[in-house]
């Protein structure tokens, strides 16, 4: 490493203003902060000494995907295994095929967003921010597995440049870049996005294995029959509890792993990244809403209402979007009381949004995006009222005073 360094350190004066490669110092910059810790301190005071960073921020939070990415990868391969019948197949081979259907969107989230970044950073004359590499990894786990490479380019510049930089990049965005992504994917091209057909690649279809449809959970409880037991109907598809908190179904590719989640959810939580209140306050209020719906009448409403509380939280990418979108901190609120009813108002909105309206059935997409507009609102009121709440207090402590004065 010190070779390395040494040889990052000789071509330095390049980057630098005057040299011939000025232009291309964020670039430069954002090599050795990657590779080095920055040997700069603030000239003026004051001064805040403290471990974590930005760049260790993102690439804890890109640690804590991890396995989510290795599950992904392993579960596109085994449903692609299973479906075109390809016999023999074990976990390498499920995670080899997988693999080289994930990958390749990874990389070119990376490529194209990570070059629209160095853009932006040489026009505005700033250093590359680190959390394009979170951005870059969540983008494509939201995705399925079929996605066209072109229109990952695509989505991912639309959020880069819409969702980030058009507001003055990193910390100033108001909505996450990576869900406003994937949302102009889901309505600029819904038949790559959505649908039945989207969640496993098919090499031949005439070699499908027979009664394959492709359907998620989430999209067969959307279209249930009106009268049956949803519970009994999902289990007769194949989709019982243990089934999909397993994750080895249709889906996006990071979003049906619901374990992988759970890890994900520790590390962030254990090393203070992630906000344990947004998580908690997304389950109580997806628990709130569902409990609410199945205090309606099973005769009178779609059997999507009846469905329990610990199926909402295993269906589709609730517990993904519950970890990693809705704990961003730029575009979640930033209060603590905010923090509690930001999550609270996800939960609920997912499961509303779910039974309510059958063409989106993942619901927390939307869910999030909605509520990281109305963050700063929440904000607003919670730090209104801790202010009106101060002021009666000193008022109080005030006229204690002065009757004690007399």
């Amino acid at each position: 490493m010190k070779f390395l360094l040494d040889q990052l350190e000789k071509v330095k004066p390049l980057f630098m203003p005057g040299g011939k490669l000025e232009k291309l110092y964020p670039l430069y910059e954002a090599k050795d902060t990657f590779l080095f810790t920055p040997g700069e301190v603030t000239d003026r005071p004051p001064h805040v000494r403290g471990a974590l960073d930005t760049k260790r921020m993102m690439i804890t939070v890109v640690l804590a995907l991890i396995p989510c990415i290795l599950f992904g990868i392993y579960n596109a391969g085994h449903q692609y295994n299973i479906v075109n019948q390809i016999p023999d197949t074990g976990f390498l081979d499920h995670f080899t095929r997988g693999a080289i259907i994930v990958l390749p969107i990874i990389i070119v989230s990376y490529a194209v967003g990570g070059t629209l970044e160095l853009l932006f950073c040489i026009i505005r004359r700033h250093e590359i921010n680190e959390g394009f590499l979170v951005t870059g990894m969540l983008f494509p786990l939201t995705l399925p597995p079929t996605i066209p490479l072109w229109q990952v380019a695509v989505g991912i510049a639309f959020g880069v440049v819409i969702g980030k930089e058009i507001f003055g990049g990193t910390g100033f965005n108001v909505l996450n870049p990576a869900l406003t992504a994937r949302a102009f994917l889901f309505f600029a091209y819904p038949s790559e996005i959505t649908g039945d057909n989207i969640w496993t690649v098919v090499k031949d279809s005439e070699n499908v294995v027979d009664g394959f449809t492709g359907a998620t959970p989430l999209g067969l409880a959307a279209v249930a029959p009106e009268g049956v037991d949803i519970v009994e109907y999902l289990k007769d598809a194949g989709f019982d509890w243990w089934t999909m908190a397993g994750g080895l179904s249709g889906g996006s590719i990071g979003e049906t792993a619901f374990l992988a989640c759970l890890i994900g959810a520790a590390v962030l939580i254990i090393s203070g990244i992630g906000s344990w209140r947004i998580m908690t306050g997304c389950v109580i209020g997806l628990f709130l809403g569902s409990s609410l719906l199945n205090l309606m009448p099973e005769d009178t409403f779609h059997p999507f209402t009846q469905l329990p509380f610990h199926y909402h939280l295993v269906f589709g990418g609730f517990a993904f979007g519950a970890v990693f979108m809705a704990t961003d901190p730029v575009s979640s609120s930033a209060t603590l009381k905010g923090k509690w009813i930001y999550g609270i108002m996800i939960g609920l909105l997912t499961v509303t949004i779910r039974v309510a309206n059958p063409a989106f059935p993942g619901g927390v997409m939307l869910a999030i995006l909605f509520m990281n507009v109305m963050a700063p609102v929440i904000d607003h009121f919670v730090l209104q009222a801790h202010i009106k709440s101060r002021r009666k207090k000193a008022r109080e402590q005030s006229l204690k005073y002065v009757q004690a004065q007399r």
